[in-house]
């Protein structure tokens, strides 16, 4: 087993490596521009003890998706971060392997971590260094960012701060307020001090270092500091003497640590997912003017895009979906039970990257018009609809329908726009798997 140079009694865990795709030169998120190379390590070996489960936390589902996979996107979306460094548990190279694979993650490179936070940090950082050991390619950055697998909410504006703090002087980190007070206490259980809280921060991921830095610091610091230690500015201070620059981060920084927060976690993603929805049509004159009803209500609560699609242009209609990332779509026909089109909309999206990292919700909205529609048609229909959203499900896509029986009183036909809206609202914002393929009626 090969040890470390500079303490030969200390093992290096051996590493585990896939690269997903090379890395790319340094480039820019629309306005923002980078002029030096940066590389992000996640830590993700913790086991999630206080989470209560089996299954690590960073591993924990919700969306049908593990949480990792979130917060590897924050990353992956930004153009000027060239590698995201994705270090775990040996045990779970295979299952990280496998979310990588399937949620088609880029520019990933996958280490085993060590037995301490400390560990497999400095495990990540050495793919840039230890070219035989970990058979790496990799170009070393001038700026590595360090941040929580479990930590799914960070946004480029801060990422930039914070990689930009850390070139000019050597480490940068971002910090949140106090919320308690922290007090000190004796070894019989009684208060001993407390500390003024307005002079103390909490520090809070993201973190950023020159890297030459933050590898000086690990080659130095201690087996305490390896096996105990948690907090990368203060090794970087204490070895090297580089004051960390503190910037203020906002509240949606806070860490996954028990059940709920899971909770609360995909409660914010559903939020963020339901801010915008378009309605398609055909060039139906009613089609049409119920697209625009339900456009004017739902106004109130999201943004909305009517787009009326003459037949034969279906193709320019999911290019238009899927350059706007439309993942809530309300698909109005008069009359018609043949679902042919919706099968094709369906289709369509399931050969786009829409549902790959998260579900899309598809509403028809079936108007009738017929007084004389017997009931066994709609028994019809919502069979129809069932075996559609069981497939449609397969495709991470979930499809509902939902009858509106056009009423000529102009009160009535309010009422049911009203009620189209609020279902179409509930189901948008809930995004619930276990509805999809049930027919509603407003």
């Amino acid at each position: 087993m090969e040890t470390d140079q500079k303490y030969p009694h200390r093992a290096i865990k051996p590493a585990t490596r896939i690269t997903t795709e090379p890395a790319l030169n340094c480039s820019c998120t629309g306005s923002r521009m980078v002029g030096f190379p940066v590389a992000v390590v996640l830590p993700a070996g913790g086991s999630g003890e206080r989470m209560g489960l089996s299954t690590p936390k960073q591993f924990c589902d919700f969306l049908d998706r593990p949480l990792i996979s979130f917060t590897i996107e924050a990353f992956e979306r930004i153009n000027w971060i060239q590698n995201i460094i994705v270090v775990v548990a040996k045990e779970c190279i295979d299952l990280m392997k496998t979310i990588i694979h399937k949620y088609s993650h880029k520019r990933i490179t996958l280490v085993v971590g060590g037995q301490t936070r400390h560990r497999s940090i400095f495990n990540g950082l050495k793919v840039f260094t230890d070219s035989q050991v970990y058979d790496s390619k990799l170009t070393k950055p001038e700026v590595v960012i360090i941040h929580d697998a479990v930590r799914l909410f960070v946004e480029e504006d801060l990422l930039l701060k914070i990689a930009t703090a850390a070139k000019d002087h050597g480490a940068a980190g971002a910090t949140r307020p106090l919320v308690s007070t922290v007090i000190a206490t004796t070894s019989e259980g009684c208060l001993d001090s407390s500390l003024e809280r307005a002079k103390y921060r909490a520090s809070e991921m993201p973190q950023a270092f020159l890297f030459d830095t933050i590898y000086q610091a690990y080659q130095q610091c201690s087996d305490y500091d390896f096996e105990y230690g948690t907090e990368c500015l203060q090794l970087v201070l204490q070895y090297c003497g580089s004051k960390a620059k503190l910037i203020e981060g906002p509240p949606t920084l806070w860490k996954v640590t028990f059940k709920r927060d899971l909770f609360a976690a995909e409660s914010i993603i559903k939020e963020s997912l339901s801010q915008k929805a378009c309605v398609i049509t055909g060039v139906q004159q009613d089609a049409v003017q119920l697209a625009h009803c339900l456009e004017k209500t739902l106004l109130t609560q999201i943004m909305v895009e009517v787009i009326s699609t003459p037949v034969g242009e279906e193709v320019s209609c999911i290019q238009n979906i899927s350059a706007k990332e439309y993942r809530n779509i309300i698909y109005v026909i008069v009359n018609d039970t043949d679902l042919q089109e919706i099968k094709q909309l369906v289709e369509s999206i399931g050969n786009t990257s829409l549902p790959i990292l998260y579900p899309v919700v598809v509403i028809m909205v079936h108007l009738n018009k017929s007084e004389s529609m017997p009931f066994s048609n709609n028994m019809d229909e919502l069979g129809a609809i069932r075996l559609l959203a069981k497939e449609a499900k397969q495709k991470n896509i979930l499809v509902y329908g939902l009858l509106v029986n056009y009423p000529k009183d102009t009160e009535k036909w309010n009422d049911a726009v009203a009620n189209v809206c609020l279902i179409a609202g509930t189901l948008i914002k809930d995004r619930n798997a276990v509805l999809a393929g049930q027919l509603f009626v407003a």
